[in-house]
């Protein structure tokens, strides 16, 4: 798990890395791109503690890759706590923290249900936070270790009727911005996956279908192969599709020609 930004671990973490096969803990990992993370890394022969709210789902999931069921509800205040203290009580140690937990509501803000709102809040950002706090300090200790958070190309340019949502994933965005040079050369790395749209329950979860023409939707299991190669390369911040690059871009550079574009073309 060592990349150019990371000190190399110590000639017994090593070792032991080599001994011991590493162990993350994926949440949202009862469908989407969770449970396509938790099927990539079974794969690639990681040990894995899956948590979701959709019990019989996560046991599927748990089942066919070997993994350890933690069910835990993110959307209430103490349920990372619960969580972490569950994860490392069933495996000791966390090497690879996967936040792909979310929520979404598409509508005017207005019309944002107060508890859809604090749900969004508490599942997207507040949890990914917890959870990173409660975990990052063995994983000092350690000198190794990945965060990788999921965000979205919502929380880089905004979109129409997602207020709530592209403000969660904005606030994940800069959170995994500044951790990074807090970890830079502490052996533990943090990474942001951007994805676009994603072929996942998500869209029916929310309550609205995806109606956009473009970007068409990519399948959960392309971007779980960028969660991978986050875990053992050095790319600490990935769009998926990668094209959106492009776009981020044009907004951060000319923010207003970006918005007469988007109105223009959706």
């Amino acid at each position: 798990m060592t990349t150019d930004d990371d000190h190399p671990p110590s000639r017994r973490a090593r070792r032991r890395s080599a001994e011991d096969p590493p162990i993350a803990l994926v949440t949202g990992a009862s469908s989407g791109i969770g449970a396509a993370t938790a099927d990539r890394l079974a794969g690639a022969g990681w040990r894995l503690l899956l948590s979701g709210t959709d019990q019989p789902r996560l046991d599927a999931v748990a089942a066919r890759t070997g993994g350890r069921p933690l069910p835990a509800d993110l959307a209430k205040p103490d349920g990372a706590q619960r969580l972490a203290e569950a994860a490392l009580a069933a495996a000791g140690r966390v090497d690879a923290l996967i936040a792909s937990a979310g929520l979404g509501w598409r509508g005017p803000f207005v019309q944002t249900p107060g508890d859809t709102l604090d749900r969004m809040l508490e599942v997207n950002l507040a949890a990914p936070l917890r959870l990173t706090r409660l975990l990052l300090p063995a994983m000092l200790e350690r000198g190794r270790g990945r965060i990788v958070l999921l965000g979205s190309m919502a929380g880089q340019v905004g979109v129409r009727d997602e207020a709530a949502y592209a403000a969660t994933k904005a606030g994940l965005t800069m959170f995994a911005e500044s951790l990074w040079y807090e970890l830079r050369g502490t052996g533990v790395g943090v990474r942001l996956i951007l994805p676009g749209a994603v072929e996942t329950p998500f869209f029916a979860t929310r309550g609205t279908g995806y109606q956009r023409e473009r970007p068409r939707p990519v399948p959960a299991a392309q971007v779980a192969a960028i969660v991978h190669g986050a875990l053992t390369t050095d790319r600490d911040r990935v769009f998926v599709p990668h094209w959106l690059d492009y776009p981020a871009r044009l907004h951060g550079a000319a923010p207003g020609l970006f918005r007469r574009m988007a109105s223009r073309f959706g």
